[in-house]
């Protein structure tokens, strides 16, 4: 069956009626004339012959109004009018021209209250477009002329502290938005692009209230294991995984159960994406060469107990972090890596020796965020186990199989929310002489002392009907 098609409306036609109305009423603007006239497609089964008059009343202007399928409406209000229990409200902007004062307000508010991580705006040769990014999942919600391009641009990089006349080089700045009850700090990247310049809005949560390390993900085993590991007055931890997976707001959460008053915590980070009181924060600063490795340094200087570098990203800080381990604290850190086991040979990659590695590493962990199929829409289908990979060998059958199918309440997009999946290894003797030796298969290992791994994990979800195939494929394919 053909999903229906759904209106597509511009940014001035679309907030001619709020969501509340468009919700309401089920209705869709088709064409404004000033404060005179306004066109509307109503859903069929929400068509009454008094329904004109009640809406003239609303808007204060001649009503016209033309019927559409009820799909077409249905798909079209979850498009653009996304359906959110948030209790936050979104400023709407006037039906007349866009305005980057009224524009820029209201995109960052909606944006923040549909639970988006970040914010791209985009320039082509006939278009320009605003996405966002949902759940993992980017979304187009508006398109812009490019005449009103050039002054939302501009308005971004003044509130940015950047360069308005610079247009050929990358530029990085900070907002600190303040709007309609919401409080938070953007991180704004800007870069140059064939046709202009495209800008990111990275949306950062300084509330860590309610972080909570035993609702991220973690199963029972897993917890304790990690608990156990930061423990430990000295050593390393390590979370590795791709850009966007969760590994800082596990470091988060892990900063929360060691901030206690008799502990020194710093943290180096880029960039501090959460504020926590008792905790000493830095930015990382890398023009005036405020680095990660030189921040190390200095840290070592204010008897911490414990340090959080927020990526180790070369030898330098690599090596810093060993010295610092081997000097009695507790490092936190994340590093990119495909597995957990992974991250042994990538420290020995950036110098770091075997045998420091050995009697450092305390646990290392790797982290996935995976969609979740939406509960009102998901749908049962039978499943064809060649849709593995080859090298994949699934530990049970498989015969049913939920797809995202797409409503309202997802965006239509057939996924709400995400759930993170962990393996966490706990580096005990026998693993510590692995590394000394550069033996780096141990799957057998990590088997016989029954360690889940991202593959079982990302496995036993599909298999409880919680998210899909191509959702776990790419985790099936990694091997040790």
């Amino acid at each position: 069956m053909t999903e229906p098609e759904y209106i597509s409306l511009s940014i001035d036609l679309q907030h001619a009626i709020t969501p509340q109305q468009a919700w309401h009423y089920h209705i869709i603007p088709k064409q404004t004339e000033g404060d005179k006239r306004l066109t509307l497609f109503v859903a069929e089964d929400k068509f009454h012959s008094q329904l004109a008059d009640e809406l003239e009343m609303l808007f204060g202007k001649t009503i016209v109004l033309e019927k559409a399928a009820n799909a077409v409406i249905q798909k079209t209000l979850g498009k653009y009018y996304r359906n959110t229990n948030s209790h936050a409200t979104i400023k709407q902007v006037s039906s007349g021209n866009v305005k980057a004062d009224d524009f820029l307000p209201m995109l960052i508010s909606e944006a923040k209250s549909l639970g988006s991580s970040d914010i791209h705006i985009e320039v082509y040769e006939e278009k320009c477009r605003v996405r966002i990014r949902i759940d993992g999942l980017l979304i187009e919600r508006y398109t812009i002329s490019k005449t009103d391009y050039p002054s939302l641009i501009n308005k971004i990089k003044i509130k940015a502290n950047l360069d308005i006349s610079e247009k050929r080089l990358p530029q990085d700045g900070r907002i600190f938005f303040n709007s309609d009850g919401h409080k938070f700090d953007i991180r704004v990247s800007v870069l140059p692009t064939l046709h202009g310049e495209k800008i990111v809005l990275r949306l950062l949560s300084n509330d860590a209230a309610n972080i909570d390390i035993e609702r991220l993900g973690f199963n029972k085993r897993e917890l304790e294991d990690y608990l156990e590991g930061i423990r430990k007055p000295h050593g390393i931890i390590l979370i590795s995984g791709p850009t966007g997976s969760g590994k800082t707001t596990t470091l988060y959460a892990t900063l929360k159960i060691l901030n206690k008053e008799k502990s020194n915590i710093i943290t180096i980070e880029d960039p501090i994406e959460y504020t926590l009181e008792g905790i000493n924060q830095v930015q990382l600063k890398e023009s005036i060469g405020l680095s990660f490795a030189s921040a190390l340094r200095s840290f070592l200087r204010q008897d911490p107990d414990v340090i959080m570098l927020g990526e180790i990203r070369d030898g330098e800080t690599a090596q810093m972090s060993i010295r610092a381990a081997l000097t009695g604290h507790l490092v936190l850190s994340t590093i990119h890596t495909n597995s957990a086991w992974g991250t042994i040979s990538r420290l020995s990659d950036m110098g770091v020796p075997p045998f420091l590695l050995a009697s450092t590493l305390n646990t290392t962990v790797a982290q996935r965020l995976l969609r979740l199929l939406c509960t009102e829409c998901k749908e049962e289908k039978d499943f064809d186990e060649n849709q593995f990979p080859k090298t994949f060998l699934p530990p049970r059958k498989i015969q049913k199989q939920f797809i995202n199918k797409g409503c309202e309440h997802c965006h239509y997009t057939g996924f709400k929310g995400r759930k993170a999946i962990y393996e966490v290894i706990p580096i005990d003797f026998e693993l510590a002489d692995h590394i000394k030796n550069n033996q780096f298969s141990v799957e057998e290992m990590l088997r016989v002392r029954n360690i889940k791994t991202l593959r079982d994990n990302a496995f036993e979800l599909f298999e409880k009907g919680m998210t899909t195939i191509d959702e776990i494929y790419p985790i099936l394919l990694n091997t040790y």
